[in-house]
């Protein structure tokens, strides 16, 4: 049993089957996504912040490749944007569905991100984070908003939307992906 099986247990039975299938087996996702940012200051952050992660710079659009796998231990998420380099972020589970989390390693940054199911959907609420191993104020960080679900079609939608207190929007990208692969 995967790593998201497990830690949902009864709960994975909540999520879209076409979710339950791409975290039972994996696959590569790619679509055309949709980039906002927001006005002065909060724009400026907010470009300097999506740049880290790869999104490109000065786009309204762009291509997004996700390779997700997971295997007894971890999940796994490479995130590729219009071909550049990729990120990549493992998520290690933390006790389970619904009171447990994800600690997702990005770098030097790690974050808990307990996980709500809605519609057969799949939504992070980000939990505690840490910097270097020294736990960061969520009160001092961006609130994040991100989720996955099954679209009508045959893909996914995916947004993710990050916004600070006092600025509002800093950005977001949001999109319908399809698969490319799924390996069995």
């Amino acid at each position: 049993m995967h790593a998201v099986e497990r830690w949902f247990a009864d709960g994975f039975q909540r999520l879209h089957p076409r979710l339950r299938e791409l975290h039972r087996h994996g696959g590569e996702l790619e679509g055309l996504i949709r980039i906002e940012y927001g006005r002065a200051a909060a724009g400026w952050l907010g470009r300097r912040i999506a740049r880290r992660m790869g999104l490109p710079p000065g786009r309204d659009t762009a291509r997004l490749r996700v390779r997700i796998a997971s295997d007894a231990d971890v999940l796994h998420w490479h995130r590729v944007f219009d071909d550049a380099d990729e990120m990549p972020s493992t998520f290690v589970p933390v006790g389970g569905w619904p009171s447990g989390y994800w600690r997702e390693t990005l770098g030097p940054m790690q974050l808990a991100l307990a996980v709500e199911t809605k519609d057969g959907g799949w939504q992070w609420r980000l939990c505690a984070a840490w910097w270097n191993g020294m736990r960061v104020p969520l009160a001092l960080l961006p609130r994040v908003a991100a989720g996955k679900r099954s679209d009508p079609g045959e893909g996914y939608v995916f947004d993710v939307r990050v916004t600070l207190p006092g600025l509002g929007l800093l950005f977001a990208y949001s999109g319908r992906l399809k698969s490319r692969s799924l390996t069995h």
